[in-house]
């Protein structure tokens, strides 16, 4: 690909930001337990990205002076563990990293939060709508509203190459309220002021 403006060849489409996003949740997570005195990051070093995950996780908790507590798991016996030290450490709350591992084990990740009662921020509202207690990312709808418009364009005529790479530009905060009461939470006005969605 040439060029993000003009990719060139036959080939174009969508960018969905996902791992990008990590320092945002990190906001939103201490924001919900904004007296933690430090804050666990799973990620699954396997992950291609996880490189660039852990560096722009560790320089926003620089800038937040807040300490992480960085845990890796690329297994379900290491995502059992990664919550077993969770609960040793009474990390008091949990940011889960965009991954695709950690996306085909969704509801082990959302059962494991709920036992430990460790509130966690996911990277997909999927999670959310598992019983997971919040998400910040990609509106997938809104994601696939724009390549429907791709589609149009390419079978009205328009090459490929010629259509820029856009990048999915709306993003959703969600909460699930149930989760938050059965985890004792009292989530605080500001933070539920600027949610997109709340399931109650």
């Amino acid at each position: 690909m040439a060029s993000f403006n003009r990719p060139g060849g036959n080939a174009t489409g969508i960018v969905l930001l996902t791992n990008q996003l990590e320092p945002k949740r990190l906001g939103l997570v201490r924001e919900l337990v904004p007296r933690a005195n430090t804050v666990g990051f799973l990620l699954s070093p396997s992950f291609p990205a996880s490189d660039s995950q852990l560096s722009d996780i560790q320089e926003a908790a620089r800038a937040m002076n807040l300490p992480i507590s960085v845990l890796r798991a690329n297994t379900d016996h290491e995502i059992d563990a990664a919550f077993e030290i969770v609960t040793q450490q009474r990390i008091p709350a949990l940011a889960v990293a965009a991954s695709p591992f950690f996306d085909t084990r969704r509801d082990k990740l959302v059962a494991l939060a709920a036992r430990h009662t460790v509130p966690t921020i996911f990277h997909f509202r999927e999670f959310v709508d598992a019983g997971g207690l919040m998400s910040y990312g990609i509106d997938f709808s809104d994601a696939y509203r724009l390549v429907g418009v791709y589609t149009g364009r390419v079978l009205k005529g328009a090459k490929p190459g010629d259509l820029p790479v856009m990048q999915a530009t709306k993003f959703a905060f969600v909460i699930n309220l149930k989760t938050a009461k059965a985890l004792g939470l009292t989530i605080p006005g500001d933070v539920l002021s600027i949610a997109d969605e709340v399931i109650e």
